[in-house]
């Protein structure tokens, strides 16, 4: 058999190899690079974690006119059309190659040391069972919905390679939601089961591999620190956090219980010194003391996975105001800046130390860490001071599909010494997130309140309270007041959800969280965004930016029409018709 790119783009595509770079499959056997090569496409099929739907949340807008997050989130959304977060193609060709390559893992000679041989293929095996689990939850997350019937369908789920002479239509049929949780928890069990739980050079060869060799060498050259970065039990750990939250939402039926979901995270946390973990993280793990830092594979405390580092200007470029050569893409919303409390821990609806007039000071040190707001300080390699009253070069309207529609710039995944201005450009070394810590934390913290209430730990070791108050008090907020809010929401179950929503949103702003989380929670998808329009005497005027056009069905983005028009058996999600 021939076997080259499973590419996805096509019905063809998707069973049949690309009519280039043929090699017979039995090449794999004798040669490990080209097998290898199987895995490494799977790793490429993995999606971003800055995919930037924060456009279509009410925590956004973007100044593109014709940017797809835009037309989606104002009424352009159809099953045929906009695809950003579509993950189809991409997951389906990275689980192909995944099947194919696990029914020759056994028969390749990965080395002629016998031992060294085993030892990568355990390893390897691992490798792809987990990532036959990440990929399937993309798919999970991003196409599980009900169908006409009100059934909750997940998609299908693929163990074996398919070729041209299966059933393709029968492989097609979408089984239930609960399912597909049950087949990639398994993934990720048997993924958490072979892998170690980081790749380290090590003194000694660990118990559980005793039985494929005893020479630590052998050991450390097939899952030592060479090898950070790959998909190892943390990483698993890390998926099965996520999967269980979303199986336990209210959008999804509960599937999982809020108790299961709690312990998958807690298991992790533990390995991560519990709540002293959440210390020795950062809010702030995008800028130059950890992207500079980074070498060898290692991870700053904040950091469970991460894509490599680039040395590039681009994240600055797409972003920074016009005034430091930017774009100015990522326009934060009103919305979002009334979510971040003051410096003592209450909603400014509320707060005594909350200015109207001076909106800015006194507020949780996040909101300046994050946002770049007009009289905000040292912005950019020059230091500069913002301005966005109205009239100036970032103000509302001041530079065409460049300016700030809101009156705010996203400041998060920036760094301020990179020069974005002609001819004087520089670039600095940045990486990308793929899991971190503090969102594992949260999953943890709205799990255990949903099934303890706040301050029980269900045999955990700590409480949804215990991991909020570490996590504000990392930011600094309500150390002058013993966090008096937080006292307050610690006596109700229901105020502390809220709470916990709001850290979530305020910490994972930017990072591809806020679209999902409003959609297992099933809460509004049509808030107005808002933005601020400031005035040149030093007064402001809230003002509306973008009405947001979702449909209730919309909670459930689609299968692409493209592949229903292929398979009889596949079933699009309710009212993508």
């Amino acid at each position: 058999m021939a076997v080259a790119s499973l590419g996805l783009t096509s019905c063809d595509d998707l069973f049949e190899p690309a009519k280039q770079n043929f090699k017979d499959l039995g090449q794999m056997e004798t040669e490990p690079d080209f097998a290898m090569g199987f895995l490494t496409r799977a790793y490429s099929s993995l999606s971003g974690y800055y995919t930037n739907t924060e456009y279509a949340t009410d925590n956004a807008v973007v100044n593109q006119n014709s940017e797809g997050f835009r037309t989606m989130a104002t009424g352009g959304w159809t099953a045929s059309t906009w695809t950003g977060i579509n993950e189809w193609s991409g997951a389906y060709t990275g689980i192909q190659y995944i099947n194919q390559f696990l029914t020759k893992i056994d028969d390749v000679e990965w080395s002629a040391d016998p031992e060294r041989c085993k030892m990568l293929s355990v390893r390897l095996r691992g490798e792809a069972y987990g990532l036959r689990a990440i990929l399937h939850y993309q798919l999970l997350k991003a196409h599980a919905g009900y169908n006409d019937a009100g059934e909750l369908l997940g998609v299908p789920y693929l163990e074996s390679y398919l070729g041209a002479n299966d059933d393709m239509n029968a492989a097609m049929t979408r089984p239930s939601f609960s399912y597909c949780v049950d087949k990639i928890k398994a993934d990720l069990n048997q993924a958490i089961e072979i892998l170690p739980l980081d790749y380290e050079d090590l003194a000694e060869v660990p118990e559980k591999y005793t039985q494929y060799t005893t020479d630590v060498a052998v050991y450390n050259r097939t899952m030592g620190a060479h090898f950070r970065q790959l998909v190892s039990g943390r990483i698993a750990q890390a998926y099965l956090s996520r999967l269980t939250l979303l199986a336990a939402s209210d959008g999804f039926g509960n599937t999982v219980s809020w108790a299961d979901a709690a312990k998958a995270s807690a298991d992790l946390l533990q390995e991560n010194n519990g709540l002293d973990g959440v210390k020795n993280g950062s809010y702030e793990y995008y800028i130059a003391k950890y992207a500079d830092s980074l070498k060898e594979g290692v991870n700053p405390d904040e950091i469970i996975w991460r894509e490599n580092v680039a040395d590039n200007n681009n994240t600055e470029s797409d972003n920074l105001p016009p005034s430091l050569n930017g774009n100015g893409r990522m326009n934060p919303s009103q919305n979002l800046v009334d979510a971040f409390p003051t410096i003592s821990g209450y909603p400014i609806s509320v707060a005594e130390d909350y200015d109207p007039a001076n909106p800015y000071a006194n507020r949780d040190p996040r909101f300046s860490a994050y946002i770049i707001y007009n009289g905000a300080g040292k912005v950019g390699v020059d230091n500069k001071t913002i301005s966005t009253v109205s009239g100036t070069t970032d103000g509302i309207g001041g530079v065409e599909q460049r300016s700030s529609r809101t009156g705010y710039y996203m400041k998060k995944r920036l760094r301020m010494d990179v020069n974005c201005t002609a001819g004087s450009t520089t670039t600095k070394p940045h990486y990308n997130p793929r899991v971190r810590y503090t969102e594992i934390y949260l999953n943890y913290a709205e799990a255990a309140n949903e099934a303890f209430g706040p301050k029980a730990d269900g045999g955990n070791g700590f409480s949804a309270y215990d991991v909020i108050k570490a996590i504000r008090q990392r930011a600094g907020v309500g150390a002058s007041n013993g966090d008096a809010y937080l006292e307050e929401c610690a006596a109700s179950k229901e105020k502390m959800r809220e709470l916990i929503r709001n850290e979530r949103r305020i910490e994972l702003c930017f990072e591809n969280s806020r679209f999902w989380d409003l959609r297992r929670w099933k809460l509004n998808l049509n808030e107005t965004v808002k933005g601020i329009d400031w005035k040149a005497d030093g007064t402001y005027e809230i003002i509306d930016v973008e009405t947001r056009d979702f449909d209730d069905y919309m909670a459930y983005p689609p299968i692409p029409q493209s592949e229903i028009l292929k398979f009889s058996n596949l079933q699009q999600n309710k009212g993508w018709h």
